[in-house]
């Protein structure tokens, strides 16, 4: 199938903006907890819809005191956490436009960000992020105001704020239509430099309406809640906040993942949202516990029966009575145990970011915790397929959102049109015009769709590298700035699915006997008898650590392997014009790559 799509379950208002959401849950819904916030003993408080009404007024007349005008960005820069959320409707409410900006992000990054988009004021998590700013400020004659969180910044926003009229603050709610930019999403792209994705309000309601109503029983008012773990700054992060206000249900934010375990116990949600990272650490934990309890074997025999079970679900005849015998039994000895682990409430995940796999996506559903996987990318606002609640394919990332289109290109390029996709790169004319050639976007991965409209995607012609956290990682910044240094011939950054990012290095044959020869080696030594020398690895650690120093720590290289042989033209490794075939050079290195992440 060349071409499948799906009518809109959503209309998407012509003259509204997402602050209408949060107006409308105060007026049908002011008593109902929708958002959660840590307090102070470590539990959780409830925020009701017009509790959390009042607070982004108040924040949001704090902006316009400062002088925030309407479709002026604002940076934010934070982890996850109730006042990012705050915020985000503060910006929008004050009729301007939010940057999000990733808390792990380089100086360099953060000056790209804020003097590409403009950003007129910023504000941050912490000290040592507002020194990060700072740093940099010298070059952002655009940011003429900074705000620190952890200083208060939403009390003092709201204390500025307090002159600023309610119908002042009213208008400016009002300000923006559907087609006016909601934010500008910093995207890396295949020449190293982020590009800006301006998603529109438009966008926002078409993904946020069509995904709540497709998914609607995960999204009951009253009685559904999500724990958003992963950064609000991603914009599958972004998808959840939306969809949670609009639905609305109860949505906690937690800054810190080390304590995932025990903030699900304590929050319970009915929903989790996460990348194959998170559900990989849960069934390797699970294991690893059971193994250190003497109970490996049992465990394992338990998550066969599951894996077996799922894939029988999918059968006309199902499960043998055999096999629900053995479910039960595994059920009361296993699986219900690690549905606790997961908060004991919730039957269903929402998964993206990286592909999951079908062991583990029939081993959760076999368990009785449905993971449904999704795909999508910055520029279609998140989830552009995922899976229905009621008709899972694992295997596949879904069918289309409701409302929008997915076609296959001749060369298997998957293509998309919808309302929910940005209107433009910002600053970058030609970017946008290449990514939106014929009225559809291509998104430069590969795929196939099924006889029922299921995509599954089976490649990429990016060259952009997606670990198994969920982060985008564009190989071309870090690699050059390793490439710098005298002793590297080439690198490759490697991680695709992986834990982290590592990479692949060669090394200058000629630059390398002046180095041998000034650190003591023997005269005519070879790059296969200096691959291990701790001096050498010493030197090389010096050019990943400058690499490091340009990317976020979630990009930077936490393992590399200097090779004995050469990338070349003859092996097929590099072009005429130098340039990594990268698959050519991850098949004929295959065990270096593997050797990364298992010793």
């Amino acid at each position: 199938m060349r071409e499948f799509s799906l009518p809109a379950l959503y209309e998407v208002p012509s003259d509204g903006n997402l602050t209408d959401l949060i107006r409308r849950n105060a007026s049908q819904h002011p008593d109902v907890a929708v958002m959660a916030r840590k307090a102070a003993d470590g539990g959780w408080t409830d925020v009701t819809a017009k509790e959390f009404l009042a607070e982004v007024r108040g924040a949001a007349k704090g902006l316009i005191a400062a002088g925030v005008g309407v479709g002026d960005r604002v940076a934010l820069l934070s982890r996850t956490r109730y006042e990012w959320v705050l915020l985000d409707f503060a910006i929008w409410s004050a009729g301007a436009v939010t940057v999000p900006v990733y808390e792990t992000s380089s100086p360099e990054q953060i000056q790209w960000i804020l003097g590409d988009s403009g950003a007129s004021l910023a504000i941050v998590e912490t000290a040592a992020h507002q020194a990060s700013v700072e740093s940099v400020r010298g070059g952002l004659p655009a940011l003429t105001g900074l705000w620190q969180i952890e200083d208060g910044a939403v009390a003092a926003l709201t204390a500025s704020g307090a002159e600023v009229s309610d119908e002042a603050l009213d208008a400016r709610m009002s300000a923006a239509n559907a087609d006016d930019p909601a934010t500008v999403v910093y995207t890396s792209g295949t020449t190293g430099r982020p590009k800006g994705c301006v998603l529109t309000h438009r966008a926002f309601f078409a993904e946020c309406g069509n995904v709540v109503e497709r998914l609607k029983p995960l999204f009951r008012t009253g009685e559904s809640s999500v724990l958003l773990f992963l950064p609000a700054a991603h914009v599958f992060g972004r998808l959840i906040e939306v969809a949670s206000v609009m639905a609305p249900i109860r949505l906690g934010c937690l800054p810190d993942i080390k304590t995932l375990t025990d903030e699900l116990a304590s929050f319970r949600p009915t929903l989790i949202l996460g990348v194959p990272r998170v559900f990989e650490k849960v069934y390797n934990s699970a294991r690893a516990k059971a193994q250190a309890d003497g109970k490996g074997k049992i465990f394992d025999k338990a998550a066969h029966t599951a894996i077996a079970y799922s894939r029988a679900l999918a059968t006309p005849q199902g499960p043998s009575l055999g096999l629900r015998l053995k479910h039960k039994l595994f059920d009361k000895l296993v699986f219900s145990k690690l549905r606790a682990v997961l908060g004991g409430r919730g039957e269903y995940a929402i998964s993206g970011g990286a592909p999951l796999g079908e062991r583990l996506g029939h081993f959760f559903r076999g368990i009785g915790f449905t993971v449904l996987e999704g795909y999508g990318l910055t520029e279609s606002c998140a989830a552009t397929a995922f899976n229905p609640w009621d008709r899972p394919k694992i295997g596949t990332v879904g069918q289309p959102l409701p409302g929008s289109v997915v076609r296959i290109a001749d060369d298997g390029e998957v293509l998309l049109h919808g309302e929910h996709i940005f209107s433009k790169y910002w600053n970058n004319e030609a970017a946008t015009a290449e990514a939106l050639a014929d009225g559809w976007f291509h998104t430069g991965d590969i795929g196939t769709l099924d006889e029922d409209g299921y995509l599954a995607i089976t490649g990429r012609k990016k060259e952009i590298l997606v670990t198994a956290g969920g982060k985008n990682v564009a190989p071309a910044v870090i690699e050059d700035r390793i490439r710098a240094h005298a002793l590297v011939a080439e690198c490759m950054v490697v991680g695709d699915g992986r834990p982290f990012v590592g990479a692949l290095v060669t090394l200058d044959e000629e630059f390398l006997g002046r180095w041998a020869s000034e650190h003591g080696k023997p005269a005519g030594v070879t790059a296969a008898a200096l691959r291990d020398d701790p001096d050498l690895l010493a030197e090389v650690q010096r050019a990943v650590d400058d690499g490091n120093a340009a990317v976020s720590k979630a990009e930077s290289v936490r393992k590399f392997r200097v090779l004995a042989a050469q990338f070349t033209e003859e092996a097929g490794h590099i072009t005429p014009s130098l340039k990594l075939k990268r698959n050519v050079v991850a098949k004929d290195f295959a065990d270096e790559i593997e050797a990364l992440y298992t010793k």
